[in-house]
């Protein structure tokens, strides 16, 4: 067993600036992993401008703009997404699997007529039996608009909102491609977010229907601007929306028992975005990652929230100062004003720098193990120490569980104690559960780490 204090305090002293609170690293994440820095490394700025601007050039990407126009409309950039994916797929040796998820969307509010949609998806498989089948998910909307939502005909460059993020997932797709990781990536350019999230409630809930299992998915929208209304530029950090308690009518027994003992800060989407800061914090460090306790902002909405509903733990990546002039607004100047979203106020290297924090932590989760499960903490005992206990994983690269623990007022995890592989069940001594918050966390022989699993009370022997 070995024992790990926080030590963040030392990484700040260090580097010779102070770091802010939100971006203190957490060096329980192996730092160092060869692959993840070759990924890193190669995220190309220069790329990312290029899918930009491309995506720009089509005039308008409307959900309900023309599907036959050989250079305008939402149809010529889908056709023009999927066979640059596909050209990722040759240079992988067609290991990434490229398809159009197509469908028709009925009737309703902002679709009037109903509409032929369709996602482009592509899927890089798992190379790990026991892991192939667990499944993360990134993903950006590829559909634009102006000020009215029903305009169809008027430019919609929609260069940030979202071509940042669809930008994103391209180039995860193309670099990430050239790897292996034991589980299964799949990367989502979606349509139909500024009509109601369509796009993406298709595919989570298809994923759902067909048993798929999503262990995480990472939404990209608006990730580029860094200059805000009054010109200053912020490129300080990304803000990582995550919900707390599942937004349900009804909650299970199992969640309404977590929110009794304390966890309603524990939920799977807050343990991801834990797991997030501390990869992106470790490989990325120029960009902290600042964890938002919301799961979006103020009157908006993202495509995390499709996955959400089905269950699935999902995260939104978003820039930390919008300009809402530049967001859904017909393009033109006034009063001195650029109204419009183009590509001109996008910062191309801190949208490649979303994307390494992105790829980061894609990566970490993709070759670590699942996270644990049946994970309990024993409470039928009055003692100051804390035994929890799990079932045991089954990767054959499984290194061993990692118990975390934290005060109950602190976002990240600030102490943590390793096991051997064959235990399942430990005792932390003279550690209270009554006074922290537990979680169980599986490694691999590399060191990755699974997100931490909050355990319910185990109320018998």
């Amino acid at each position: 067993m070995t024992t790990n204090k926080s030590a963040a305090w030392l990484f700040a002293s260090t580097i010779g600036f102070v770091v802010p609170a939100f971006a203190q690293p957490d060096l329980r994440v192996r730092v160092g992993d060869p692959q993840i820095e070759q990924i890193v490394h190669e995220i190309s700025a220069a790329r990312m401008e290029a899918t930009i601007r491309k995506l720009e050039s089509f005039g308008t990407r409307h959900t309900l703009s023309a599907t036959t126009s050989p250079d305008r409309g939402i149809g010529v950039a889908r056709a023009w997404i999927k066979a640059e994916l596909e050209s990722y797929s040759r240079e992988s040796g067609g290991r990434l699997q490229v398809a159009l998820d197509a469908w028709h969307e009925p009737p309703g509010p902002r679709i009037p007529n109903g509409v032929d949609m369709a996602n482009v998806v592509a899927t890089l498989p798992g190379s790990l039996p026991e892991a192939k089948d667990r499944v993360y998910v990134v993903s950006g909307h590829y559909d634009s608009r102006v000020t009215d939502v029903m305009n169809t005909t008027a430019d919609a460059p929609g260069a940030d909102d979202d071509g940042s993020g669809t930008a994103v997932a391209m180039e995860l797709a193309r670099v990430m491609s050239r790897h292996r990781f034991d589980a299964t990536i799949v990367f989502l350019a979606v349509a139909g977010e500024e009509q109601g999230l369509n796009g993406s409630m298709h595919w989570a809930k298809m994923a759902k229907a067909n048993g798929v299992n999503v262990a995480a998915m990472f939404t990209n929208d608006i990730v580029g601007n860094t200059l805000d209304e009054h010109g200053r530029r912020d490129r300080s950090h990304v803000r990582l929306f995550a919900e707390g308690v599942p937004p349900h009518q009804e909650l299970s027994a199992d969640e309404l028992g977590q929110i009794k003992t304390g966890g309603e800060n524990d939920f799977p989407a807050r343990e991801l975005a834990r797991l997030i800061q501390a990869v992106g914090g470790n490989y990325v460090p120029q960009l902290p990652v600042r964890m938002i306790y919301r799961l979006d902002r103020y009157l908006r909405g993202g495509d995390h929230l499709s996955f959400l509903e089905q269950g699935y733990p999902a995260v939104r990546f978003t820039e930390p100062r919008e300009v809402f002039s530049r967001q859904h607004q017909d393009v033109r100047e006034a009063g001195g004003v650029h109204y419009g979203d183009t590509a001109d106020y996008v910062d191309f290297g801190y949208a490649a720098d979303v994307a390494r924090v992105n790829a980061a932590a894609l990566a970490e989760l993709a070759d670590a193990p699942a996270p644990p499960r049946a994970v309990e903490v024993e409470a039928f005992a009055l003692t100051n120490d804390t035994t929890l206990r799990w079932a045991a994983n089954e990767e054959p690269d499984l290194a061993g569980y990692r118990i975390v623990w934290r005060e109950t007022t602190a976002p990240q995890w600030q102490q943590s104690a390793d096991v051997p592989k064959n235990v399942t069940r430990f005792t932390v001594k003279d550690v209270s559960k009554d006074n922290f918050i537990f979680g169980v966390e599986a490694f691999d022989a590399a060191g990755h780490v699974s997100p931490a699993v909050y355990p319910k009370p185990r109320r018998a022997p």
